[in-house]
């Protein structure tokens, strides 16, 4: 087979809420084809459209814009990481250079609208042989997301972080407990805590809860009293530690 086979050519995924971008984009993918030859396997019109759709279509490049409604590029970007074979992303977008200077990281790269195609065609060669880190999403990304994901047999399932009733960690998972359900997640306790300050409050050295769901405390039988958290929409209760016992306590009265 020829170095220009099907096989050689780099397998592309354009998520941009604009039809003319998308247009634009594979247009210029046709022009740079005889430096980089690509085949494009789907396209998305918004993140979630994007996540649904990825994941079977093979893509090893996803050209991605920033700013779509329902869910940023940045964070489709986070979630898609979790693949096994996720495709390497390349940030599409309309900004000037001083609003995209923290996406000039080693293994990211971005493309400034409008888009030319030499720029196009050295930014493919760059993400095809580097790749995306998810440390690096993570630092890009200025905003919390609004979605955890959980990645399950190659696909991504999407929880609503409104949703989440309490984060705690075991071992080396984070059990996630919704009304509904549980799920298990590899990320940190830190790294979320961190991350959704403004949404959660930690109540022990192991578990995070959402502020909202605090329907006040009780005291645990035992031995030694102690207080233990009651949450709306599950009926476990949740120990409190003793050194964080007087900020929940403030959080109580400042509800109240």
């Amino acid at each position: 087979m020829s170095a220009e086979g099907p096989s050689s050519r780099l397998r592309i995924f354009i998520a941009d809420d604009e039809a003319p971008a998308r247009e634009r984009l594979k247009e210029l993918l046709e022009d740079v084809a005889a430096d980089v030859p690509t085949e494009v396997v789907g396209e998305a019109q918004h993140g979630l459209e994007a996540l649904e759709r990825i994941p079977a279509s093979g893509a090893q490049v996803l050209l991605l814009d920033i700013e779509m409604p329902g869910m940023a590029g940045l964070e489709l970007a986070r979630h898609l990481s979790g693949l096994e074979q996720a495709p390497r992303t390349i940030f599409v977008t309309a900004h000037d250079r001083h609003a995209v200077d923290a996406f000039e990281l080693n293994a990211l790269d971005y493309l400034l609208k409008p888009v030319r195609a030499e720029r196009l065609a050295a930014a493919l060669k760059k993400v095809a042989a580097a790749g995306t880190l998810p440390e690096q999403l993570a630092r890009a990304s200025d905003r919390p997301r609004e979605y955890l994901s959980i990645v399950e047999r190659n696909r991504i399932a999407l929880v609503p972080v409104r949703d989440i009733v309490f984060l705690r960690a075991e071992q080396k998972y984070v059990t996630l407990r919704t009304r509904e359900r549980e799920y298990l997640l590899e990320e940190s306790l830190v790294a979320l805590e961190r991350e959704f300050a403004e949404r959660f409050v930690r109540i022990h050295r192991n578990c995070l809860v959402a502020r909202a769901a605090i329907r006040g405390f009780e005291r645990s039988a035992g031995d030694e009293p102690a207080w233990v958290v009651v949450l709306d929409g599950v009926t476990e209760r949740l120990a409190v530690s003793r050194r964080q016992w007087p900020g929940l306590k403030e959080l109580v009265a400042d509800k109240g």
